[in-house]
């Protein structure tokens, strides 16, 4: 098997996946998983697909990613797995679509705009 490179984005994080065959070993930015985030929230939601796809063991994955923060980051990154999972076998498609993780989440930052604080936000308005 040939090394399978997918992308996932998030909010402004971009993750580029590398996904091999090996003993499960999850590399991102050159760290290992926990040292990269420290949570088991976000552990756990970069390891999802693998899970659902009864994959956790097979693959080493090597992960580049930046942009964002490390929320966005870890969903980006799960994104990423989701689509390699189902280029590998299209039968993982019909597990993953209904947990929603092959759906790129659109939200992102609205842009600030001139006259005004913030996006939405306004200046005090003063009558008199």
């Amino acid at each position: 098997m040939d090394v399978i490179h997918k992308i996932g984005r998030r909010k402004s994080a971009v993750a580029r996946m590398y996904l091999s065959e090996g003993k499960g070993n999850i590399t991102i930015n050159k760290r290992e998983l926990e040292n990269y985030f420290t949570t088991g929230t976000l552990q756990y939601k970069v390891k999802q697909p693998l899970v659902l796809t009864n994959n956790e063991k097979n693959f080493d994955i090597k992960v580049n990613v930046f942009g964002g923060g490390i929320t966005g980051q870890a969903e980006a990154i799960r994104l990423a797995i989701s689509r390699a999972m189902c280029e590998l076998d299209p039968e993982n498609r019909l597990v993953l679509k209904p947990e929603g993780l092959l759906t790129r989440d659109p939200r992102m930052v609205e842009r600030k705009k001139f006259g005004q604080k913030k996006a939405r936000k306004k200046f005090q308005f003063s009558k008199r």
